[in-house]
């Protein structure tokens, strides 16, 4: 009886981690590194050729699609005087096949939030962010009050399932002109998918669209009105959502059945857009977060500090990767540093053997590093230059090489089926083959900005573009 129930409870574990695999629940995928193990989405497409379905999206938004299942989800922020997404063009999808009217578009409205106890905070963007200079644009912003709403699409025609307003708030801070005001990707596990909109709350829905609970957190204010962005990450049954601004920031801890603080860690930091990575060390689990002042990791039971290192540049944006017990972070605004840390360092590991390796030129900036196979991709900056790494040593496979037909970028490689997609702001991707060499296999291109990074799940590939949501298939 005992060995039947012990393989029971395999089963379900073994079941469990492959629901994840299979999926994206998260705008890193399910390893937080951005490959999906198990994808083959193809290598080739246009704006029309290889394109299942796509379906048209008002607002601005740079965060990235996550699947469940049949499900896709998008986050966008809207005029709240103009009409719903159902009635508008979002239903228009590229197929023959009749549109069904979406469900119910009333959210519930906001339940009061539980919380607010963290003092004021605000984080940036994870797929697409703010760049270091450029102008501050309103967006839409400041003078407007706006919608800030949670989508969900039948993943097999683009048929919108339903959507929900999650709040309805004027800015109180405009945002960089190449961010909107819903730049975190919305994250899920399958039971519940969560919206964060920084300032607006965190917003728990069930699959079906119901609302569970909100969290207020107060308000955020980032630098230089760069406006708000980092995606929140869920582990075991926590909902981490990261909170660094020009106040008081802190990293907190949510049930994420509930919505109730279980920890919140002050942080020594200003603004940040980095999004937290959860790592499993010696049976207990550490959470990973980027820093101007410090990259550090925290104890997920209890959010007390394990280790921190010095050395990043200012206002990081990139999120850290990791495998084989080490942990690699970067940054790449005034200043470059990326570095690999081993996972059982404790307090202030800086010039330790804690550091395997640091590199000092060419680091990313707004993009994530990519680890797949024990490789590091990552741009130089903001650009299109490629460098790859080993993650082990840190020695170059191939220093800055130029992608063609990709110059600037946001969002972050991602890895699937044996090739690297590289997606610059243009809305070009470049295919290059998961190697130590570079080698390209294909350009596409969708035709119009896209700021947030692919999301891949079995064969097709999900992009969010500045109008357009796209499932690409063979």
């Amino acid at each position: 009886m005992k060995k039947l129930f012990s393989l029971s409870v395999l089963f379900v574990v073994i079941f469990q981690c492959s629901s994840m695999a299979d999926n994206w629940a998260h705008w890193r995928g399910p390893t937080g590194n951005g490959v999906a193990a198990n994808a083959h989405p193809p290598v080739e497409w246009s704006s029309t050729k290889n394109v299942k379905w796509k379906v048209a999206i008002p607002g601005r938004s740079s965060g990235s699609p996550v699947i469940w299942g049949n499900r896709v989800f998008v986050v966008t922020a809207v005029p709240a005087d103009s009409e719903s997404v159902g009635n508008d063009t979002a239903q228009q999808t590229q197929r023959s096949a009749p549109q069904r009217r979406p469900q119910s578009q009333a959210s519930g409205g906001s339940r009061g939030g539980r919380g607010g106890q963290g003092g004021r905070g605000g984080r940036g963007p994870q797929g697409r962010r703010p760049s270091g200079g450029g102008g501050v644009s309103s967006a839409g912003g400041r003078e407007s009050k706006l919608a800030f709403k949670l989508l969900c699409f039948d993943r097999s025609d683009g048929r919108l399932i339903w959507e929900r307003t999650a709040a309805e708030a004027t800015p109180h801070q405009g945002t960089h002109s190449t961010n909107g005001f819903a730049s975190a990707s919305p994250c899920t596990d399958g039971e519940h998918v969560y919206a964060h909109f920084g300032s607006r709350g965190l917003y728990c829905y069930t699959m079906d669209g119901k609302l569970i609970w909100d969290h207020k957190f107060g308000q955020m204010d980032t630098r230089n009105s760069f406006g708000e962005g980092s995606s929140p990450t869920l582990e075991d049954d926590r909902i981490l959502v990261p909170w660094d601004h020009e106040g008081t920031s802190y990293l907190y801890a949510l049930d994420k059945s509930t919505g109730e603080i279980v920890w919140q860690t002050e942080r020594d930091e200003p603004t940040c857009w980095a999004s937290p990575l959860v790592v499993e060390h010696n049976g207990s689990k550490q959470v990973i977060m980027n820093g101007q002042t410090c990259a550090r990791a925290y104890d997920l039971e209890t959010g007390k500090e394990l280790w921190r290192c010095g050395g990043q540049t200012e206002r990081p944006v990139a999120s850290a990767v990791a495998a084989d017990g080490l942990v690699i972070i970067g940054s790449g605004y005034r200043g470059m540093f990326m570095g690999a840390f081993r996972l059982d360092g404790q307090g202030d590991i800086e010039n330790t053997k804690h550091v395997v390796w640091t590199l000092d030129r060419d680091t990313p900036d707004v993009s994530s590093p990519l680890l797949s196979d024990g490789r590091v991709y990552f741009y130089r900056g903001k650009s299109g230059d490629l460098l790859c790494v080993d993650a082990a040593t840190g020695k170059h496979h191939y220093t800055a090489t130029e992608v063609p037909g990709v110059t600037s970028t946001y969002a972050s490689p991602i890895a699937a089926g044996g090739y690297v997609y590289l997606t610059g702001r243009s809305g070009t991707t470049v295919v290059i083959k998961d190697s130590d060499q570079f080698s390209v296999v294909a350009t596409n291109s969708v035709d119009e900005t896209v700021d947030a990074t692919p999301s891949p799940v079995g064969n097709e590939l999900f992009i969010r573009g500045e109008k357009h949501l796209f499932c690409i298939s063979q």
